[in-house]
């Protein structure tokens, strides 16, 4: 029996008939070669961090582990190839010892970097777009094996659009990232009411050069998270940090997450509890240990992109909803902000955004809640994180992606018989995998 694979929060599995470790480009040309010949899909894992069926393939599985590492720094320093299956955390590890690091992360950093560059990554800051307006250069093997080097000197449509294409333009393997000097970020956290951040929160933006918000339910208070640029020394971890850090937002908080999920009835007071948990705090240190937080606890999530004047409206709607309703949900509500970009399937193409995550805790019941705030959501043009749950398909994404017909005409140019299609990207794109047809081969749709 083929090995099981399961993504990181369970929600998502596949037994794929072979599973592939390409270590070199000629390598990847050779597979998709011959998947496309025997007319079988082809499919690639990187950290499993992804919610939805983007993965999931009964056939050829694909895991870039041997493609990792730091390739070359450009002369003027102000660019870093990487091989696409290097990890976020070993990324910034690297590019630190060279005297760099990337201009923006996530809070997650254990994905590889193709992986969550082209699902739409963000971090947050209003000067600063997803991880993927980062890329200056890409290598991919298309679906019939052949190699493109796509950057941002051609400004071509293929470039744009293969940034965040959902591994449906080919292969990549090599990443080319725009790089800033190493530096140090000061981060600062504490407590304000949710009512003084939707009043303030426009004012914060403009002033720090990273902000973003965990919201707790049924409390009405935030944990503000606040980061800025500073010449002030790193400072070794302290025994507070790491009670705050690992102990409190991850073994404490599991036991009342199981808490939660044996006796739903406590999830409002589990959730008050930990916003009276939260503490001012402040630490500084390199970019790369900033940004980045430990995640423990596993979760099913959904995250919204939302035009960012609608930010307001929306937040005052879902908290309408959750106090109607009583959705039985402890965990934070993740609220962050990016800039405009100009990739076709960027949920914040052409507009500046906010961003906005819910969470249910692994093995408690999350379908209703998500889908009573993704109704609020799609009511003001929210398109969802490519990465994260939702319910949309191609009927509806269609109408929210202004180029969506120029994206799906590339992606037939780069894939021309669906090697890279599975099931679940069919219905996405509202597709079906060509019927291959070769000497001697015959393959049924």
């Amino acid at each position: 029996m083929s090995t099981l694979w399961r993504n990181w929060s369970g929600s998502e599995e596949c037994r794929p008939a072979a599973y592939e470790q390409p270590a070199d480009t000629a390598a990847v040309q050779a597979l998709i070669k011959r998947c496309r010949s025997s007319g079988q899909s082809l499919r690639v894992t990187g950290a499993a961090h992804s919610f939805t069926g983007l993965v999931p393939t009964d056939q050829t599985l694909v895991t870039l582990h041997k493609l990792a590492g730091l390739d070359q720094v450009s002369e003027d320093r102000k660019t870093a190839t990487v091989w696409a299956g290097t990890n976020l955390r070993t990324l910034g590890q690297l590019l630190h010892a060279e005297g760099l690091a990337q201009e923006n992360l996530g809070d997650i950093d254990a994905q590889a970097i193709a992986g969550a560059l082209s699902t739409g990554t963000h971090g947050t800051g209003a000067g600063f777009g997803t991880l993927s307006t980062q890329i200056e250069g890409l290598e991919i093997v298309d679906g019939t094996g052949q190699v493109h080097w796509l950057d941002n000197h051609n400004k071509s449509d293929v470039f744009s659009a293969a940034r965040i294409a959902l591994g449906s333009f080919g292969l990549i393997t090599r990443m080319k990232l725009r790089t800033d000097p190493a530096y140090r970020l000061e981060f600062v956290t504490g407590k304000e009411s949710l009512n003084d951040v939707l009043i303030n929160f426009k004012n914060y933006l403009s002033r720090h050069r990273n902000y973003e918000f965990y919201w707790f339910p049924y409390s009405g208070m935030v944990q503000n998270k606040f980061s800025d640029k500073t010449d002030k020394p790193a400072q070794a971890h302290k025994a507070t940090e790491y009670l705050t850090d690992i102990v409190l937002e991850n073994y404490v908080f599991k036991l009342f997450s199981e808490i939660a999920r044996i006796f739903p009835s406590t999830c409002e007071k589990i959730s008050q509890i930990s916003a009276k948990a939260v503490s001012t705090s402040r630490k500084v240190n390199w970019s790369h240990q900033v940004y980045a937080t430990a995640r423990l606890v596993r979760f099913q999530e959904m995250e919204y992109n939302i035009p960012r004047e609608a930010f307001k409206d929306v937040v005052r709607l879902m908290e309408k909803r959750m106090a109607r309703e009583r959705f039985r949900v402890h965990f934070p509500i993740e609220c962050r902000f990016v800039a405009a970009d100009d990739i076709p399937l960027s949920p914040a193409y052409g507009r500046e955004s906010a961003y906005i995550a819910v969470h249910m805790y692994k093995g408690m019941p999350h379908r209703e809640f998500f889908q009573a705030m993704e109704e609020i959501f799609l009511a003001h043009e929210g398109r969802p994180h490519w990465g994260k749950m939702h319910s949309l398909e191609a009927t509806e994404l269609s109408k929210r992606y202004p180029l969506w017909d120029n994206f799906q005409n590339l992606r037939e140019q780069m894939d021309p018989d669906g090697i890279f299609l599975n099931p679940y990207l069919e219905k996405l794109f509202g597709v079906r995998k060509a019927a291959v047809q070769r000497p001697g081969l015959r393959v049924q749709v």
